[in-house]
């Protein structure tokens, strides 16, 4: 896929969750965004979401549709991807409180605990400060939400829980092109999280297209 780095194709897997939240934050800060049902629909995207909703569900789903295995093996290969609640704990290397066979597609060298903050009764709203991101801290929305149990040494603490019984949990992470959040951004209408995925997607067609374009000239000299 050689998509024009100003508006990336960027995929949004559509097996359960909340899809059309994802689509229109995207599409809102100019990418294209298109749904991810099928392996072959994964060839045709710059860059991944996975949006939040039951993450064993979407395993089993993503499994069952043949989505798994293409999944590990883009974001492995360097797919830029971008989990929400869900999404994170499918974006996990590791899991705490999961089922026993519950898969992921990993990619981050995280540990997440699944609904570490309760059940749906007990979904908050909270202010977050991200690093890297201008304007102030964010509304984030939690409902059943993980949290980051420990971050590898290559993984990039964006963001953690301030203040109450939770306090200093880790909530969003970057490792390379791979970012997660335990909150759901595309609920709230404040679309920075968004902006930022989408500027990591045309950071790496750039590079790609920059590649390309040097291996060229090294074969016309």
């Amino acid at each position: 896929m050689t998509s024009a780095p100003d508006r990336p194709v960027i995929g949004v897997l559509a097996l359960q969750g909340d899809v059309r939240e994802h689509v229109a934050a995207l599409r809102a800060e100019g990418a294209d965004p298109r749904p991810v049902r099928r392996p072959e629909e994964l060839a045709d995207v710059d860059g991944i979401v996975l949006p939040g909703g039951e993450s064993t569900t979407m395993a089993k789903l993503a499994g069952r549709f043949g989505l798994l295995e293409p999944l590990r093996a883009a974001v492995g290969s360097g797919l830029p991807a971008y989990g929400t609640c869900a999404g994170m704990i499918l974006l996990a290397d590791r899991l705490l409180d999961a089922p026993p066979d519950q898969a992921t597609v990993g990619g981050l060298d995280v540990t997440v605990r699944r609904n570490a903050f309760g059940r749906q009764v007990d979904s908050f709203e909270s202010r977050v400060e991200l690093a890297g991101l201008d304007g102030g801290p964010l509304t984030a929305v939690f409902i059943r939400a993980p949290w980051v149990e420990d971050a590898g040494n290559g993984v990039e603490v964006l963001g953690r829980v301030v203040g109450g019984p939770a306090d200093g949990r880790i909530v969003a992470v970057r490792q390379r092109n791979v970012v997660a959040t335990s909150f759901h951004p595309e609920l709230t209408g404040d679309r920075r999280v968004h902006a930022l995925f989408v500027d990591i997607v045309r950071r790496r067609l750039a590079e790609r297209a920059g590649a390309d374009a040097g291996d060229e000239r090294g074969l016309s000299s």
